[in-house]
Formats: C-alpha cells, sequence, structure tokens
C-alpha cells in the first residue's frame, strides 16, 4: 500500500510537551515504515505561513490567527497550490481543537477518510464546551476511524456515539534513545546530594503543575498527612505557586535534560483528576521509576497497586493520604522491586515500533474498507444502468 497522509496538528516540533512529542513520535515511527506524510502545524511559534520539503513528505506551518475562518480559507487555498491531492490516501487529525475542526472538512473535500486521534484534552474539554462539540461531533461522524490512547477514551465516545470506529492505541517509547547514561546518574547523585536531605525521598512531578493536573490537591493531601517531612518534592514545568513544604522548583526544559531528574527520584507523581496518556508514565516506568498516580486514564489501564505505583482514586483526600503513607513506609529494596516491575511492564507493552504498527493496521484496515465501499458503490451503479 502506498501510503501518504495529510497530517494535521497543533503540536510538532519545535513545541515542547506530551503532545509534541507524540506527534514527532508517531510520524518519525510511520516514517521509517515508509508511509510518506504531509504534516500542516498550526505553529504558535511563527508569523507567516511556509512551507518546505521533508525526508518524508513535506511540512507546511501556518500561524493560528484569531480569525480562525480567515485561517482555514487561506490555509485551504495554500495546500490546494502545494500538496498533490490526488496521492494522499487518509487525512490524520491529531487531537487539539484546529486539527478537529479542519480535517473533516479537507478530508471531505479532496474525498479520502479521516483519521482522528484523540489524545485526551479534547475530548475532557470538547464534550463540556457547548462551542466545541459541535465539530468534535462532526469528526467522530466523519472518521473513518478514531485512536484513543485508553480504554476510558473509547468507552467515553462508545457511550455517546455507539456506531463510532473506536481503536485503543497507547503511547509507546522509543527504547534505544530513552535510557541512562553513566552521566546522567552522576549528575542524578550530584544532584540530590546538594538538593535532598538523606533520609527523604524524592518525589518528582514533571510538566503541567496546575489544577487540573491535580498537583495542588496532592500537595495539600500532602500536608494534611503529617508525613510532609518525611519527603522533598521536585517540580519540573510550569506552576502556579511554590508548595509550603521542602521542595526545588525548577523551569521546563528539554525532554532528554529530564533524564538525571527521573534518575534521582525515588519516585514519579501523576495525581491528575483526568487524563490520557502522559508520557511520563512510560518514560518514568523505562527507567525503573515506580509511581504514584490516581487511577485515571492510562494510568488506570496499565498500572497496578503494590505492583509498580501506589494508585489512588481521583480527588479523594483519604485515597491519596494513604498512597502518601505507604511511599513513606516502604524500604529501599520494596522501592527496587517496584521500580524493576515498572521497568518490565514497559518493555513488554509500550515500544514505539508497536505503537507504529498499530496505526498502520488501522491505515491499512479503513484503506481495505474505502475499497470495498468503492468496488460496492460501482456495483451498484452498474445495477442501476442495467436496470
Amino acid at each position: 500500500m502506498n501510503t501518504r497522509l495529510l497530517f494535521i496538528t497543533e503540536n510538532y516540533p519545535p513545541d515542547r510537551g506530551g503532545m509534541g512529542e507524540s506527534c514527532d513520535r508517531i510520524v518519525r515511527g510511520l516514517a521509517r515504515a515508509g508511509v510518506s506524510i504531509d504534516v500542516v502545524h498550526f505553529d504558535r511559534r511563527c508569523s507567516e505561513a511556509s512551507h518546505g520539503v521533508t525526508s518524508s513528505g513535506s511540512i507546511t506551518r501556518v500561524p493560528p490567527d484569531a480569525d480562525v475562518p480567515h485561517t482555514m480559507n487561506l490555509l485551504w487555498n495554500r495546500l490546494q497550490q502545494s500538496i498533490d491531492f490526488s496521492a494522499i490516501t487518509h487525512v490524520v487529525a491529531f487531537g487539539g481543537q484546529l486539527p478537529i475542526l479542519s480535517a473533516p472538512i479537507f478530508a471531505s473535500w479532496i474525498r479520502r477518510p479521516l483519521v482522528t486521534l484523540i489524545r485526551g484534552n479534547e475530548l475532557d474539554a470538547g464534550l463540556f464546551d457547548a462551542r466545541r462539540r459541535p465539530f468534535l461531533e462532526d469528526a467522530f461522524r466523519r472518521s473513518a476511524a478514531i485512536c484513543t490512547v485508553t480504554r476510558t477514551q473509547a468507552e467515553k465516545i462508545t457511550a455517546l456515539y455507539p456506531a463510532a470506529p473506536l481503536r485503543v492505541v497507547p503511547n509507546g517509547i522509543d527504547f534505544e534513545l530513552w535510557q541512562l547514561t553513566e552521566a546522567d546518574r552522576a549528575r542524578a547523585a550530584s544532584w540530590r546530594a546538594q538538593n535532598v536531605e538523606p533520609a527523604r525521598r524524592l518525589l518528582a512531578f514533571f510538566g503541567h503543575l496546575k489544577s487540573k493536573k491535580g498537583v495542588p490537591f496532592f500537595i495539600d493531601c500532602l500536608v494534611r498527612s503529617g508525613l510532609a517531612d518525611r519527603f522533598h518534592l521536585l517540580l519540573v514545568g510550569e506552576s502556579d505557586a511554590p508548595p509550603a513544604v521542602s521542595h526545588s522548583l525548577l523551569p521546563p526544559v528539554d525532554r532528554f535534560d529530564l533524564l538525571p531528574f527521573y534518575a534521582a527520584s525515588d519516585f514519579v507523581v501523576l495525581p491528575s483528576h483526568y487524563d490520557g496518556f502522559p508520557n511520563v508514565l512510560i518514560e518514568a516506568a523505562t527507567l525503573s521509576r515506580p509511581l504514584i498516580a490516581s487511577s485515571v486514564g492510562g494510568m488506570l489501564d496499565v498500572l497496578s497497586d503494590d505492583e509498580n505505583a501506589f494508585l489512588f482514586t481521583p480527588g479523594d483526600d483519604a485515597s491519596c493520604r494513604h498512597a502518601i503513607a505507604r511511599a513513606a513506609e516502604i524500604d529501599d529494596a520494596g522501592l527496587r522491586r517496584m521500580g524493576s516491575a515498572a521497568a518490565s511492564l514497559a518493555r513488554n507493552s509500550f515500544d514505539a515500533r508497536t505503537e507504529t504498527k498499530k496505526y498502520l493496521d488501522v491505515l491499512e484496515e479503513v484503506s481495505d474498507a474505502e475499497n470495498d465501499s468503492r468496488h460496492a458503490d460501482g456495483v451498484a451503479r452498474l445495477s442501476r444502468r442495467a436496470r
């Protein structure tokens, strides 16, 4: 199958963050598998539109103007000039408000099947936003396949739209790239010796450290647990306010610069009230770091309480304090056992090559269904003419 994608996204390098990382990983994996990809990136960093050739296709960058209809019409004009639509086999919407708005329309205009990748916030926010829900529903209705990263997302969509063609494709990770060097370990030991009292466990938070991610809730539970003096918090990312407990607060850093901080940590904490499938989850597990996590989204799908994580009910104060107490009491041998179990989970379940293969299977299934539909339409037309 000669596959070529029109791949529309709001998150792509040089964007930072989990969404940009996931988009880059998926595009690179498909390109290595021989798929040609014309990326359209609504790029908030750029001031004017551009188009360039890449090793696997092309990339079109457009600034997302406040006048969305104007942006979309200009983009359509540009794509007609720069993309050979006859070569496109699928249109892909990678999450986000603008891709989910534009991809169903563009797919219909060029008469190609739509594949919608649901990542997290576009579902959590879109279903309850009167402005976004109509075009989210339009995408679901027009999609030949809808790929979610968690079973919970698939179940929510199916409950509302029983005919939706759902697939669950969890995030993956490239094990060859994501591994510790001796320099990372040395830097981790040095940083911890300088910043963390020897008797304290180090709890690490990476990424968005705001309310919907549950970080203020978790810190409040820590204070109320009476065990705050057993821990030091490492917060790397954007934070509303520093916590009133022992902590280190660092600004966002590039992904691979996080490796020493993962290595320095005893637990990585994911206390979200709701979530998709955070890359932090498998990044921590791959490096043998157990988690303290709410039982939502990808954490609920893959983590096992007392085996590779201490889980708690999202937003439940008593449940969260119980997880904190268990983390305070675990000895070094228990911590190593949980870390080993986390690494085994990652190695067995989240290879990026497996993720790529699942997306290739989806694209092939959609193509086969499209061909069957065209054949059926052709037979029907011949039958009508015969009559």
